[in-house]
């Protein structure tokens, strides 16, 4: 679909409806909608943080902010990366979630160590779901801190639906789901459905050791 065609709204319209847009690549003018059989999802109540990782958030060794640099963020994930030398994140793409960022509906977590951008990841909230489109790391664990917050921030604002849209082996080791589209359409329908939850209800500067609890608690 030629890009002067997608606006905000349509995308919002788009999410809604269970499908996203992609790109072929970074200087693409077109973008096309998808929509798996297989989607991913991360189940909010049985969510896995690694021993590790549990350990790293414990120690506080980054910093952890929300929306305090969504432009950096999104740029930074459409960087190549080692396994990923084509970004599906267009300039134009790169567009439209700045401007879904500016109205409420696009949000970022990023992680900073001294000061340093050095990991992250965004997505899009819209009812009780938030659909989370991509990350980026240049230090150990930084993405996956990032993840951790974002979970801690989905469940104590009251969502109800984390997409990822595919299943990576980064994202199974804390429990990511692969189910079929129709499945997927009902969880969605729900969250859209469900009371309007509060993206800013966790206090970001919360220490590692809470964070993991309000992840371990069930709703």
């Amino acid at each position: 679909m030629p890009h002067d065609v997608i606006t905000p709204g349509l995308l919002l319209q788009a999410y809604a409806g269970g499908v996203f847009p992609m790109s072929e690549g970074r200087d693409d003018q077109d973008l096309f909608w998808v929509d798996p059989t297989e989607r991913g999802i991360l189940p909010l109540n049985d969510f896995h943080v690694p021993r590790s990782l549990a350990k790293r958030i414990r120690s506080e060794k980054y910093t952890v902010t929300a929306d305090k640099a969504f432009q950096r963020v999104v740029e930074a994930c459409s960087m190549p990366a080692r396994g990923r030398e084509t970004t599906w994140i267009s300039e134009r793409i790169e567009e439209l979630y700045s401007d879904l960022h500016q109205r409420g509906h696009a949000h970022s977590i990023e992680t900073w160590f001294e000061g340093k951008l050095v990991g992250g990841l965004y997505g899009v909230a819209l009812g009780g779901a938030f659909f989370g489109e991509s990350m980026f790391s240049t230090q150990t664990d930084a993405s996956k801190v990032a993840l951790v917050y974002l979970l801690a921030k989905l469940k104590l604002g009251g969502y109800h639906l984390l997409d990822t849209q595919f299943i990576t082996e980064h994202l199974k080791q804390f429990g990511a789901i692969e189910i079929g589209r129709d499945a997927y359409h009902a969880l969605l329908n729900e969250a859209l459905q469900a009371p309007a939850p509060n993206f800013d209800q966790l206090d970001m500067s919360t220490d590692g050791a809470t964070i993991l609890q309000l992840i371990t608690q069930t709703s």
